[in-house]
């Protein structure tokens, strides 16, 4: 008899802990149809803090007749244009790069990146790059374009090549050790993606402008200029409209979620964006710049802190594994960059501070010890 007790009693308990616990109240924004039990986690759409909108959970705005007012498609292209240029820089690796082929998807020479690009648009990084750097970043293509003609030798100091990590992952860097696809693919996040949202979309030139007149009914565009602008902000991050309940794998949405631990910053960077453009629609601008002084402070930090991340991932391959010294700290030198973008009335550096962290750097990345690392992390957590 006991031993039938305990034997129901262990079924009762099974079933029990198999019943999957979740958000079970269909008006939350949550809501689990799966979950047969609740777990207190249900939450439900924000409202403005003078209680005169409300904020919705979702990338999803629309007029008074239904129309959707969102969009952003030009950056969507943009984006594409970088993941493309990407993989034709990470071919270096096993075939010769043509210096020329990466500056005409840069410019979309003929609005396919000379033949280069897989899609057809109008769009071009070149054009909202941060002209001080346009140079820079053409003089790097020419630097990984080299480095790909050596692409049959093993790198090593001095010498360029690829290199293998430990895993298998083989990468491309010059005789310093300088793996120009990271510096090229993130430094072109901070120098396009981070300073067009931060400084042009959110700056006075945009925001200051007509949110009362829908620009072009006739022709689909049923947004105000100013929530368009917002939109092509939003649309520079790189999210999906339910962000974080997907997320991306490239770019600043993916970095903003390997740092959410750290920073709460999925929720906060999309909570911002969504009470923002929300606060648009609902003419209650001092919202808005509340929202926007909160994103341009949190994406900051993102960069810095993964900055440090990378750091520390090429100390702890210090001496074990020079493949991925070699590659964190090529990341890591373009997230330090990175900081060069934010606005300069928020910004926790100086130029002249910002100018003396890239100094830290060495020209020759095989040089660098754990202690000029260190040293390199101190000078960002001074700040941050």
């Amino acid at each position: 008899m006991f031993k039938k007790f305990i034997l129901v009693l262990a079924v009762a308990v099974s079933i029990t802990a198999c019943r999957k616990e979740g958000c079970t109240d269909p008006a939350a924004t949550n809501f689990n149809q799966e979950a047969k039990k609740d777990d207190g986690s249900c939450t439900y759409p924000e409202e403005s803090e003078d209680n005169s909108y409300t904020i919705p959970n979702t990338y999803a705005f629309t007029d008074g007749d239904g129309n959707s007012t969102v969009s952003y498609s030009g950056q969507t292209d943009r984006l594409n244009q970088l993941s493309e240029m990407v993989t034709l820089m990470k071919s270096g690796n096993s075939t010769v790069v043509s210096a020329q082929d990466l500056k005409d998807m840069f410019a979309n020479t003929g609005d396919n990146g000379g033949g280069n690009f897989s899609f057809s648009s109008s769009k071009q990084l070149k054009n909202k790059c941060f002209a001080p750097d346009v140079s820079m970043f053409e003089e790097w293509m020419d630097s990984l374009a080299v480095a790909s003609t050596s692409n049959g030798m093993t790198a090593s100091n001095g010498q360029a090549g690829t290199i293998t990590a430990g895993s298998g992952s083989v990468y491309l860097v010059n005789q310093n050790g300088v793996e120009y696809v990271q510096l090229i693919e993130k430094g072109l996040m901070g120098a396009v993606f981070m300073n067009q949202a931060l400084n042009v979309y959110f700056g006075d030139g945009k925001m200051d402008v007509d949110n009362t007149t829908a620009v072009d009914p006739a022709n689909g565009e049923y947004y105000t200029a100013m929530e368009h602008y917002f939109d092509e902000a939003f649309g520079y991050f790189g999210v999906d409209p339910d962000f974080p309940s997907t997320i991306p794998n490239r770019f600043w949405g993916k970095y903003c979620n390997n740092q959410d631990a750290t920073l709460n910053c999925n929720a906060d960077m999309m909570n911002n964006f969504l009470k923002g453009r929300a606060a648009i629609s609902n003419d209650v601008l001092a919202d808005r710049d509340e929202a926007i002084l909160a994103i341009r402070t949190e994406w900051e930090e993102i960069s810095a802190y993964q900055a440090i991340a990378y750091l520390e991932g090429a100390i702890s391959n210090f001496g074990t594994d020079d493949a991925k010294f070699l590659h964190e700290l090529s990341e890591a030198y373009a997230f330090a960059l990175n900081l060069r973008y934010a606005p300069l009335e928020t910004r926790r550096m100086s130029t002249t501070e910002h100018q003396s962290l890239m100094a830290q750097f060495n020209e020759n990345f095989w040089d660098m010890s754990v202690a000029d690392l260190n040293g390199i992390i101190s000078t960002i957590q001074a700040k941050y």
